[in-house]
């Protein structure tokens, strides 16, 4: 089996998953930037849970379509802590999970691009 097909019968995905992965597109993340940014990106539509998110990121690291991601402290190369003083989880798109929302978005884009030639059509 192809690796086009493999990213093709994971599709197409769940809103939530969408845009967790639109969350992390632009880079890294810690899980509660995930959660605001998620709700802001849905425009409110899509509010997860803790149980939701955070189940969610574990089975995408399973996945292996994200990875957890440490951000280093210069020049010591430790982490950077959250307020609690531990190293800050966060996480980052691999390069699997990137060409599946890749995929999505093209397949989200061609089902709209359907939409409006239907919709110019009945214009006319």
């Amino acid at each position: 089996m192809d690796q086009t097909t493999d990213i093709q019968e994971n599709l197409p995905l769940t809103e939530t998953i969408f845009f967790l992965l639109l969350s992390l597109a632009s880079g890294p993340r810690h899980g509660y930037a995930i959660f605001k940014d998620v709700q802001e990106l849905s425009g409110g539509r899509v509010v997860l849970s803790t149980g939701t998110l955070y189940g969610a990121i574990k089975r995408l690291v399973e996945q292996g379509w994200i990875e957890r991601f440490e951000e280093q402290l210069p020049p010591t190369g430790d982490p950077v802590p959250d307020e609690s003083g531990r190293p800050r989880k966060e996480y980052r798109l691999t390069g699997l999970g990137r060409r599946i929302f890749d995929a999505d978005y093209a397949r989200l884009q061609s089902l709209v691009a359907a939409v409006q030639l239907r919709s110019a059509g009945e214009q006319a």
